[in-house]
């Protein structure tokens, strides 16, 4: 099965099922299930700023006690948007050149990654969240996950 590596909180926020999306500087063709595995890197001060703190909070979580070097979530990569601007509101938009199709984020999303100009949101769906972190060794970009 696929992987993808995330820093943590936002490994922890995916399998959770508030972040909706993985902000990344390339996109991705692949399209399926995916296994989302966290970083043994904390970045501890993203875990106190807000939303992300509380967030945390409302499931029992802090920097202290983030799962780290572990598979934590299965999800669906259901697709891979360009991260664009509205041209109104300023808001990041997100752009699918399959039919011109766009979409907006949440003002929470916005605030769960890295939504520059120029890079690309991974939409992720279908999130099972695992109740044991499976232990793995983690590497960047797309990677295979053998269990």
């Amino acid at each position: 099965m696929k992987a993808i590596t995330v820093w943590e909180p936002w490994a922890t926020l995916l399998a959770l099922e508030e972040k909706g999306f993985e902000t990344r500087g390339w996109p991705t063709k692949y399209r399926g299930k995916i296994a989302i595995h966290a970083a043994k890197k904390i970045d501890r001060g993203a875990c106190e700023t807000e939303p992300i703190k509380s967030t945390l909070a409302k499931h029992g979580y802090t920097a202290d006690n983030l799962p780290t070097g572990a598979v934590v979530a299965i999800a669906n990569l259901s697709e891979c948007w360009s991260v664009g601007e509205d041209y109104e509101s300023g808001m990041p938009t997100l752009y699918n050149g399959a039919g011109g199709t766009t979409k907006r984020i949440s003002l929470q999303e916005d605030k769960f990654g890295d939504y520059t100009q120029g890079r690309f949101a991974w939409e992720m769906s279908g999130v099972t969240r695992l109740q044991t972190p499976i232990p793995a060794k983690g590497q960047q970009g797309l990677w295979t996950w053998r269990k």
